[in-house]
Order: structure tokens, then sequence, then C-alpha cells
């Protein structure tokens, strides 16, 4: 087996935040943003970090690429330790970041070559690697304009494309697809998956729970500072029941009463949902027990468990949600045994 592109051990992180300063009762307090995280990446896949904001996922990122020291633990980046292999661990990556970072007042062309060049091509080297990129990202005929002239998909395509430029052989992508229309995310897909056809390794961030279910061979859920799960998309999306019946109250007494109950709460349009494993029957009777007189659901909706489902039940606060039960799947996943291939914490 080859070595993993990326290896983490107990990586740990806090940052001091100053409170009360100049009331006269300030003081130092110690906030935990990694609590001992592992990861491991094999080469040449997609491996998505998925969170809600602030879990940890930047802090993550910005270790694994040198930009910030963890307090513990070790990691091991294309084969080069992130502590006593900076340099190395730099020359193997691209980090492309929320926001396309290329400079708009020069024409596509231009920013691959500057950046060709940065990396320490000669002239003639930079031109055709510049070249090279632009036809690979669908850009040759746009090459020579000014890139504030460019679309949204086009900057990330041209900001993608300069973190080629080193023929990394990890790339960390952190959002790319942010503010992307859909046919242009569709576009980016593509590209991350020519890039790990080809044997790249690419460490993914996203919002976008549909992109980590397209394009990643593992995801890990963080939550917390720690890793609630790890798997298969389809390994999270067996940790819940086959299926989910979303009911459509028609008073908001109904809704109090079943909240208890459901496992995906919408207030905003009366909606709860409900396990099931998607049998007519299951279905018939699940209905009547929350509905007897016929009278509270106005609407439902059966739909195979998403990663959206897994991941609102696994990053429900530490503190419960009122609307969970105790031992629900919201407020305890871990009650559960993960199926073969998925570390479940």
């Amino acid at each position: 087996m080859p070595p993993p592109a990326i290896e983490a051990t107990a990586l740990t992180k806090s940052y001091r935040t100053r409170t009360g300063a100049g009331a006269g009762t300030g003081g130092d307090r110690t906030l935990p943003v990694l609590r001992g995280i592992d990861l491991h990446v094999p080469p040449g896949t997609v491996f998505a970090l998925l969170g809600p904001n602030g879990a940890g996922k930047t802090t993550a990122v910005r270790i694994l690429t040198t930009l910030t020291a963890p307090d513990a633990g070790t990691a091991r980046v294309a084969g080069h330790d992130i502590r006593t292999g900076r340099r190395e661990v730099r020359r193997a990556i691209s980090l492309t970041g929320q926001f396309a970072a290329v400079d708009e007042t020069q024409t596509g062309a231009e920013n691959l070559r500057m950046m060709a060049r940065l990396a320490g091509l000669p002239r003639p080297a930079a031109r055709a690697r510049a070249a090279e990129l632009l036809a690979r990202f669908d850009l040759t005929e746009a090459a020579d304009r000014l890139v504030r002239t460019y679309s949204g998909g086009m900057r990330r395509r041209v900001d993608l494309a300069a973190g080629l430029v080193g023929d990394p052989e990890v790339i960390f992508l952190d959002e790319p697809t942010t503010g992307l229309d859909p046919r242009s995310r569709q576009g980016m897909w593509e590209v991350v998956r020519e890039l790990t056809a080809q044997g790249t390794t690419v460490f993914l961030t996203t919002q976008y729970l549909e992109e980590a279910d397209q394009l990643a061979d593992r995801v890990a859920v963080l939550h917390e500072g720690a890793i609630a799960a790890e798997g298969s998309p389809a390994d999270l999306k067996s940790l819940l029941p086959g299926h989910r019946l979303d009911a459509t109250l028609t008073t908001q007494d109904a809704y109090l009463r079943l909240t208890d109950r459901a496992t995906h709460h919408s207030p905003e349009t009366l909606t709860l949902g409900f396990a099931t494993d998607g049998t007519a029957g299951a279905v018939r009777a699940l209905l009547d027990d929350l509905d007897p007189a016929r009278t509270d659901v106005a609407t439902f909706k059966l739909h195979a468990a998403t990663l959206d489902d897994v991941f609102l039940t696994l990053t429900t606060p530490s503190n419960s949600s009122p609307h969970s039960s105790p031992g629900s799947p919201a407020t305890s996943p871990s009650s559960s045994h993960p199926p073969k291939g998925l570390t479940h914490v």
C-alpha cells in the first residue's frame, strides 16, 4: 500500500482570548478549536471535511498547510512532516481559498505566467505551462481578457489553475464553489474528478453537502473540534434509518406536540421529520400514530436519508436541542453501531 497523502494523529489546537478587557475584570480564556483529531487520506482520492461554522475546519487546513502550528499531535503531508519539513510540504501542495486570489488587472494568461515564474520556471516553460492550463480549464478564448471581465466561475477556474502551476501532489480546496451558479459548480466538480483520476489528492472543505456526496471518497464530520464520524458518503448515510418522512403540520400546537419524536425540525414551515424504513405498511402505521384523528398532518413527503440529514444529526450542539429527546439519533449518534468502513466517534 502506498503511504497516505495526508496523515494526522491527535492534532490539537487552542487559542487564548481576552475577556472583559478594560472593565477591570478581564482575563485570558482558552478556546479549544481542535480536540485531538486523526486523519488518514489515501493518495489520489477526494477527502471532504464537513462541519458547521466554528467547528475547526479552517484551523485544520491551516495546520496541514503549515500556516499554523498545532499545540500537540503530528501530521505528514505528501510524506513530509509539517513541523520539520515545512518547506517540502509547501512545495508539494496547493491551497485554494474560498475567494479567488487572482490579479484582476492582468489577463488570465498573465496571471498564470506570473505564477509559473514565481514557481521558478524559466520564461519559455512558464508560457507553455500557462497555455497548457488555460486549455485544460477551457479558458483559451478568454486568455487575453482582463480577469475583472471574467464571470465568477471563470475566476475560480483561473484561481485553481494557478494552484496547479507547480503540479502539486495534494490540493487543498477551501469551499471552492461558494457563490457559483449550478452550471459553474458542475464544471468545478468535473475538474476535481479529472485531478483525482490523474493521481492528485484533493482535501476539500465545503458547505454544500451535495458537493461532498458527489465528489468525496471519504467524508469526515467535524463537530466542536472533534471528528463525529468518518466514512464514505454511503457509510455515513447508513447511520440513519433508510428513509425519513417529512410531515407538514396544520397548527403550531400539533408541531409542538410531536416535536420531541422528530429527528428533523423546521419550525418556519411547521415541518417535522420522522424515521421510517420506507415500506408502505410502516408509513401508514406512522401516519396513524402521529395523527390518529387525521387532522394534524397537512402533507407529507418521503425521501431517503441524505448527507444533510447526517450532518444535522451529528452536529447537534452538545447541550442538546429542546427538540431532541434523550437517546434519539440527534443527541446520541454514537449509540448506533457503525457499518463496516465507518469510523464513528
